[in-house]
């Protein structure tokens, strides 16, 4: 598996699209690994040739997955006991581990995913 050359995060649509990051939360979440998670119940994911899209039906926040191991994770999640172990079953090292926990961080805070 390749290590991705920029973080795989997920983006709030307009921003990305403007470029603009003020609307973006200043403080971050602690995400926490030993905690289970899932997909968000009112989020669609869709998958797509870049990864996937998602679509969370109670803020219409569109974000983007532009990476395919980060979208096999989201997926994975509810099958793991915590966040740690569908890390490690995607065979995500320590080399790559910054990269896919703030992807997660991201996720979380936007609300996409959620502690179950």
């Amino acid at each position: 598996m390749s290590t991705p050359t920029s973080a795989p995060v997920a983006g709030d649509r307009d921003s990305a699209v403007a470029g603009d990051r003020r609307d973006a939360p200043t403080i971050l979440s602690t995400f926490d690994l030993d905690a289970a998670w899932e997909l968000n119940p009112k989020v669609a994911l869709r998958p797509e040739p870049f990864g996937a899209l998602l679509y969370h039906f109670g803020t219409r926040k569109l974000s983007f997955l532009k990476n395919l191991t980060v979208v096999g994770i989201v997926r994975s999640l509810a099958e793991h006991d915590d966040a740690e172990s569908a890390l490690a079953a995607a065979g995500i090292g320590a080399a790559e581990r910054a990269l896919y926990l703030q992807a997660l961080t991201a996720l979380a805070d936007s609300g996409m995913i959620v502690r179950r």
